[in-house]
């Protein structure tokens, strides 16, 4: 089995029973799990990368909501065009990206 550099978990207001709805899902959190996965792809870290959709973290206010092992870091209000900025700055330059921390 290969160990992931890093796990990076994405609300995407999944249900037990596989139902998609709420605040995160309503604020495109799926666009931004398909547009990690493309960047996780294009730069061919798919194996240093562990990408998985969850549900509700309960703190819906700040969705969608990004979280990033090993560190433990937390992003609120992610949109498809932060993503970049997090795969850039934090996954490949080991940078928080301050101004989306919650």
């Amino acid at each position: 089995m290969v160990t992931p550099k890093h796990h990076i978990l994405i609300c995407t207001s999944c249900r037990i029973n596989g139902t998609q709805k709420g605040y995160c899902f309503q604020q495109d959190s799926v666009k931004v799990l398909q547009t990690f996965l493309e960047e996780i792809d294009e730069r061919d870290l798919s194996g240093d990368i562990l990408i998985n959709n969850t549900g509700c973290f309960g703190i819906c206010e700040k969705g969608p909501i990004v979280v990033v092992y090993p560190e433990g870091i937390w992003y609120g209000n992610v949109t498809v065009d932060d993503v970049e900025r997090i795969m850039d700055e934090h996954i490949e330059g080991g940078n928080v990206v301050e101004d989306l921390l919650i």
